[in-house]
């Protein structure tokens, strides 16, 4: 009986061990941490990693701060609320991405999570990607379902995303925040929370098998202009080793706030308000900030009234636009990879264009994409239709088992192949990988877009009115 009893013991020890080497207890900035087990194994997944202290209170519209050091091993087991925005409400998106309803939003929304199938190996070096969220600078996180890094990290890859502060919190500015911040700035704080993130990986991803020096900044949307401010940003632009802009467009001349201009909107909003004072500022509530324009425009005649809740020209953390950075040579010298959708192309394809030519000038490498297959649907009322925008992080993350569209073979073939590519493109800054070159750079002689469909897919989008 007692040599059962040691043996149960044994195994049991064993077993310990084994999980262990899994899912080991790393230790990074602010002290350890144990991720969680996925489907797939040897693929772990950490949840909620703070990267900067919760931007609350006295730290509300200030430059994020550093962790805040936790006791004992903290379990990843749980996403972080994502920043302060507007309920999802039925339509448009709503059915697409959020159909599990909202989780809790909150000012506290520092945190990124990470996937990776090296957890605790730090000679590996991975590639490393760090996803930024789209949702127009005011809506989205990053743990929504079609970002899962599963599959990602199933092709070699470490997939990181994360939360950044949205809206009014994330880019308000004002004369009394411009005059205590130390560079005669406010606003950018969403911004300086992505280069926070981009920091943090950069210190800490060795732990997770990741290699510091190899990359990657993707994003989509609002995400994707996000890429476009971080590769010109002199905050930024040197910790970065190549990058993916979807459907954020190229060279163009999109209109960005100027500080000096909108920070005197920031003063009327809260002089109308009676928050006359910093701490006054700080010391309103949540619910009372999130809405304080649309309490303004109620409460006023006056419908003019603008604030900042996108990135604006500070000349500090940015001191010109992405294209006339392009334009200069002042962005990161790295691979880029390029495009949209099918749905977008038609505003967006001159400027990728632009962009893609003008790397060639510069001696560097653009890869230009179409994605161009019409989401299948089961018919239901009121959904998007076509390649929409947003539709192909489906494929490229090949996330599709969380969807409830009807896809087919044909869908996760597509998106095995796009994974593929953009992996590869973080692992070497070419899509292409080690194998044939049947991605070619878009250049003057080649000015050719890698379009991503299935067969039949022309038929469809002509059908739905797509296709010129």
């Amino acid at each position: 009986m007692k040599r059962i009893h040691l043996l149960l013991l044994l195994a049991a020890a064993l077993l310990a061990v084994g999980c262990a080497k899994k899912n080991p207890v790393l230790t990074i900035e602010g002290g350890q941490i144990q991720g969680v087990e996925t489907r797939t194994p040897g693929v772990v997944v950490y949840k909620g990693i703070p990267y900067a202290a919760p931007p609350v209170g006295e730290f509300r519209w200030r430059e994020p701060r550093p962790v805040i050091p936790w006791k004992g091993v903290k379990v990843a087991d749980t996403f972080g609320a994502p920043a302060v925005q507007a309920k999802h409400t039925p339509g448009g998106y709503t059915p697409e991405f959020f159909y599990d309803g909202d989780p809790e939003f909150s000012e506290d929304c520092l945190y990124l999570n990470i996937w990776t199938p090296a957890a605790g190996k730090k000679g590996k070096k991975l590639p490393v990607t760090l996803w930024i969220h789209g949702g127009g600078y005011t809506a989205g996180w990053g743990s929504e379902p079609e970002m899962d890094g599963e599959e990602w990290a199933k092709h070699g890859g470490i997939l990181v995303t994360f939360n950044y502060r949205l809206g009014i919190f994330g880019f308000f500015t004002h004369p009394l925040l411009s005059a205590e911040s130390g560079h005669g700035v406010s606003g950018n704080y969403g911004m300086l929370d992505q280069i926070a993130a981009l920091k943090w990986v950069k210190r800490n991803i060795a732990q997770f098998g990741g290699d510091p020096d190899n990359v990657t900044i993707m994003g989509q949307s609002a995400g994707a202009m996000s890429v476009q401010t971080l590769v010109t940003s002199p905050l930024s632009r040197d910790l970065v080793n190549k990058a993916i802009i979807q459907s954020g467009g190229g060279i163009s001349d999109r209109v960005y706030q100027k500080l000096e201009q909108i920070q005197e909107n920031g003063k009327k909003l809260m002089d109308w308000a009676g928050y006359d004072t910093l701490d006054g500022m700080r010391a309103a509530t949540t619910s009372d900030v999130f809405n304080l324009v649309n309490r303004y425009y109620t409460a006023t005649e006056d419908r003019t009234l603008r604030i900042s809740t996108s990135p604006v020209l500070d000349g500090w953390a940015l001191p010109e636009t992405f294209s006339e950075a392009a334009l200069g040579g002042r962005i990161s010298d790295v691979p880029y990879m390029i495009g949209g959708t099918l749905n977008d192309m038609g505003g967006l394809a001159r400027g990728i264009d632009t962009f893609c030519l003008e790397r060639e000038k510069r001696g560097g490498k653009a890869y230009a994409y179409q994605f161009a297959r019409p989401l299948p649907t089961d018919g239901r009322a009121g959904v998007l239709v076509g390649a929409f925008h947003s539709s192909e992080l489906w494929y490229m993350f090949k996330s599709l088992r969380f969807c409830w569209r009807p896809f087919v073979e044909a869908d996760y073939e597509l998106a095995e192949d796009m994974i593929t590519c953009w992996t590869n493109f973080a692992k070497y800054g070419d899509p292409n990988g080690k194998g044939p070159e049947v991605w070619t750079p878009f250049t003057a002689e080649n000015q050719e877009f890698m379009i991503f469909k299935i067969e039949g897919d022309e038929e469809v989008a002509s059908a739905m009115g797509k296709l010129n």
